[in-house]
């Protein structure tokens, strides 16, 4: 990834999560909601932070130090999906909004999510289209389902 990219990405999620921690205070006043959703939040999330983090240290070693030929990813849940770190990304927000609970929060992952179904469709089509011997039944996503 080159360092612009990197530099824009992470900017953009600082900027999404000091606008959630802002909104999260501006809703201090209201009242709280009928069903308690933090804790589960919480669990989703490390699931989230765990499943993406495994699957980024599959996706490193993929190449070996001045190796430049793209390679399909193996292991975890790669032999079900081409981007399950997408899928975990977007527990991680899932996570986000069931701790949160406002509609900033809801209206981000929901955004997150349309947006990493389209990254991941797009990447299964790059795989299909580089690789002769790519699997026709991994999907993009969720394993076995989309």
């Amino acid at each position: 990834m080159d360092v612009e990219d990197a530099i824009a990405i992470s900017l953009s999620y600082f900027l999404s999560t000091i606008t959630m921690i802002y909104c999260q205070h501006l809703s201090q006043d209201l009242p709280e909601p009928s069903i308690d959703l933090k804790y589960s939040g919480y669990i989703i999330f490390l699931v989230g932070i765990i499943g993406n983090f495994y699957h980024h240290i599959l996706l490193s070693k993929l190449r070996t130090k001045g190796e430049k030929e793209y390679k399909i990813p193996q292991g975890g849940l790669f032999d079900f999906a081409t981007c399950p770190h997408y899928l975990f990304e977007i527990l991680i927000f899932v996570g986000v909004s069931c701790t949160s609970q406002t509609s900033y929060a809801i209206s981000f992952t929901l955004g997150t999510i349309f947006y990493l179904m389209g990254r991941s469709i797009a990447t299964r089509r790059w795989y299909k289209s580089k690789f002769d011997d790519f699997p026709k039944d991994i999907k993009a996503l969720i394993p076995y389902i989309f």
